[in-house]
């Protein structure tokens, strides 16, 4: 029976490309319109293919992490290329429409990130090893999408443009007061510190990420411009000249985004500058991913234009610049599973083989969700002030993007 219903599930979403499932009877089916390399998926036990009819998007991760998923040639990106470039027909199997619908409807509430849940879904990706990332980030430990001059950017490179890019917007000057919201490791706040002459107060809720930042800003000799604290973003006080916030509004939670803006607001200076660098969604809402929310970012959520856009006005401020990075994060996801793939037997050392699994499809999904679905990166430049910033662009681009990696890896 489940066989049956999952061949007509296939039958209905996979309509371009070509994938072979065999299933745990031996049966071979082919799904696609024949274009492209065959991919072979193999499901090994019935359980398997009643999991992925009842709730595909949990299943398909949760079967490759226990190996009952397997892919001749473990051909895992290409998979996923065509299951998410085929991801819009999943809205014409009849019995998935509701279970997405309640799924969607439940969002604030699985969101509802107060301080205690923050801190914990912070801890359960964020403090993990250390040596763990050392394994695939560049020597910055920069957690968020490089900026690529050129899709051949080295990883180092793009993500020193990256931070030279956010550091225009700002117009940082010697002595400006930051506070950098979720500033991971801290090379966001010792680069801006360094390089720009800022005092930097950066934020985080992972106390690995803490006494690491920590540790680098004395290493650095920069201890008397930059100061780390283990805290919500919320119990800072004081004002500021800039803000800046790179990969963090994704753990906010829908229910406070109208907190967050407001916060920015409060904190800034009548003539301040903030940076907002989030992943977006460039369609409609809906929920996060189940299977990222158990297992990778848990009160995660991927934000649409329209509800920062709301969330902005309410806090009434200008969004000065809004910029959308199409397939810069594609190119970096690139980059992080690849060196991630070569440090594997390192990886499995720190953890297990179902760890390795496990976030090899994480980067993998990531990234063909990012060449092939709605997904991208929103930058929006925030003022409290109409005049805060220049009127045009220009001074973004009057010189080349200077790449400056002196330091990048102390």
């Amino acid at each position: 029976m489940w066989q049956t219903v999952l061949d007509r599930m296939l039958r209905v979403m996979l309509q371009s490309g070509t994938i072979i499932v065999v299933m745990p009877d031996g049966v071979s089916h082919s799904y696609g319109d024949k274009t492209g390399a065959p991919i072979t998926v193999r499901l090994e036990d019935t359980a398997t293919v009643r999991q992925l009819v009842l709730n595909p998007e949990l299943a398909l991760g949760e079967s490759y992490m226990n190996g009952t998923l397997t892919i001749d040639g473990d051909q895992l990106q290409d998979l996923l290329a065509v299951i998410v470039r085929n991801q819009r027909n999943a809205g014409r199997i009849p019995w998935r429409q509701p279970i997405v619908k309640f799924r969607d409807h439940l969002r604030r509430f699985t969101q509802d990130n107060i301080v205690s849940r923050a801190r914990q879904n912070v801890a359960h990706h964020y403090d993990l090893s250390g040596k763990l990332y050392d394994l695939f980030l560049d020597d910055d430990r920069q957690y968020s999408c490089g900026y690529f001059l050129s899709p051949d950017d080295p990883l180092e490179v793009a993500q020193a443009q990256k931070k030279e890019h956010i550091a225009r917007k700002l117009m940082i000057r010697p002595g400006m007061r930051v506070l950098d919201i979720g500033c991971g490791w801290g090379g966001m706040a010792l680069t801006l510190a360094r390089d720009h002459g800022a005092k930097v107060l950066g934020v985080t809720l992972s106390e690995e990420q803490h006494a690491e930042a920590t540790r680098r800003a004395k290493q650095a000799g920069l201890a008397d411009q930059v100061e780390f604290r283990l805290c919500d973003y919320r119990e800072v006080d004081g004002i500021f000249d800039r803000i800046v916030s790179v990969g963090m509004f994704e753990h906010v939670g829908l229910p406070h985004f109208d907190t967050y803006f407001r916060t920015l607001s409060d904190r800034l200076a009548p003539d301040g500058i903030a940076l907002l660098h989030t992943i977006g969604w460039a369609g409609p809402p809906h929920a996060t991913n189940p299977w990222l929310a158990k297992y990778i970012f848990p009160g995660g959520y991927i934000p649409t234009l329209s509800e920062i856009s709301k969330a902005v006005e309410h806090a009434l401020l200008w969004p000065a610049d809004v910029e959308c990075w199409r397939l810069h994060y594609a190119y970096t996801l690139r980059h992080w599973y690849d060196r991630f793939g070569d440090n594997e037997d390192e990886v499995q050392a720190l953890y297990d083989a179902r760890f390795v699994r496990m976030w090899r499809f994480y980067l993998a999904a990531c990234e063909q969700t990012f060449r092939q679905g709605r997904q991208a990166v929103f930058q929006l430049q925030l003022s409290r002030s109409i005049d805060a910033v220049p009127l045009t662009r220009d001074y973004l681009y009057q010189s080349p993007l200077g790449v400056r990696l002196s330091g990048a890896a102390e």
